[in-house]
């Protein structure tokens, strides 16, 4: 089970590495494939992006168009980067997360309403601190 502190701490780990492969690494990385399943942690439960099999390498300040009309930017992992955050701190699938939103009768979801209830409540104001900007 991961604590809040490591979940937040791989979160940003995946962000750095985004960050890198759009506006570090020449010619830019599209990974476009950012999900749990290719976040891999070593055994200090750091995080390590995998599996490239669909990745695209873009020429500097463009993007690629791909069959169907797809255009393919980081725009791509950031999105896909969004849902695993949110499935890091909810601690199930972004889908199953909505279907419960939705399924309750409340108007909206509060922060206390998409944190994983299977770990307590962080009380450290930093580590929330942290998950509220997460």
């Amino acid at each position: 089970m991961l604590d809040w502190k490591t979940r937040v701490n791989i979160i940003k780990q995946v962000a750095h590495v985004l960050e890198y492969m759009h506006h570090d690494y020449s010619p830019p990385i599209i990974h476009r494939d950012i999900s749990s399943k290719n976040i891999l942690l070593n055994s200090k439960m750091e995080g390590f992006v995998a599996d490239f099999g669909v990745a695209k390498v873009l020429d500097a300040n463009a993007s690629i168009k791909l069959a169907y009309n797809i255009i393919v930017t980081e725009k791509c992992d950031v999105y896909s980067f969004g849902v695993l955050a949110l499935e890091t701190l909810g601690g199930k699938h972004p889908g199953d997360l909505l279907m419960s939103l939705n399924s309750s009768n409340q108007h909206g979801a509060t922060f206390e309403s998409i944190l994983d209830k299977s770990i307590p409540y962080p009380n450290d104001t930093p580590i929330e601190n942290e998950i509220l900007r997460v």
